[in-house]
């Protein structure tokens, strides 16, 4: 058996205590690194797996939403609309060609709260009660029911302007004739001026808006 000498035996213990202490110390940098890391990224550490519940908004995706139904339609029809006394055509879409008549109904229904969002209005709830059409070899014959309430719009012009400028956008629709009582109505063209003839969107050109 060899034998150690006394201060052999006391170096070679101090030499294992300095390399336990180092890394007992390595070990707790490790630690104190890794608790760092895990309280920067704002994850707390827990002892058993648990269920995440998502968060009650959309997340934020890059692809941009979905389309609306309105805003994937096959085709497009044009409406006009009236902002600070002038008019405004709006292009919708659809999913095919509508109607003289159904494009009317539209028209008379107003801007959607989108449109008015945007600053958009109508004047033909201040002219009209209602208002039916009927297409005759090119020319829209509009009879209406004129309002007698005080609705605190009266502006003509932008009413027939709507309809006029509305109906001959389309391509079946050459003039518009409007009549009530089955008798041809005096309207009031961009100037002021009164027409009982067909009209078309030129009579009113100088009160359209492009937007």
């Amino acid at each position: 058996m060899t034998r150690t000498a006394p201060g052999r035996r006391e170096y070679v213990a101090r030499s294992r205590h300095a390399v336990r202490s180092g890394l007992a110390v390595r070990a707790a940098a490790v630690a104190a690194v890794a608790l760092l890391l895990l309280g920067a990224c704002g994850v707390p550490g827990e002892d058993r797996p648990r269920t995440v519940t998502p968060p009650p908004v959309p997340f934020p995706a890059s692809a941009s939403a979905a389309p609306t139904a309105a805003e994937t339609g096959a085709v497009t029809e044009m409406l006009y609309f009236a902002s600070d006394d002038r008019l405004v055509p709006v292009i919708r879409r659809v999913d095919q060609v509508s109607e003289v008549d159904a494009q009317l109904r539209g028209l008379l229904a107003g801007p959607t709260p989108a449109e008015r969002d945007d600053g958009l209005t109508s004047a033909l709830p201040g002219a009209f009660t209602s208002a039916v059409v009927e297409l005759v070899d090119g020319v829209a014959r509009v009879t209406v029911v004129l309002t007698a309430v005080d609705t605190g719009r009266s502006d003509g012009r932008l009413a027939y302007g709507q309809i006029v400028c509305t109906l001959t956008a389309r391509t079946d629709v050459e003039a518009v004739l409007f009549l009530e009582g089955g008798a041809p109505l005096s309207v009031p063209r961009a100037d002021g001026s009164l027409s009982s003839g067909p009209l078309t969107a030129a009579d009113y050109a100088v009160l359209i808006n492009p937007r």
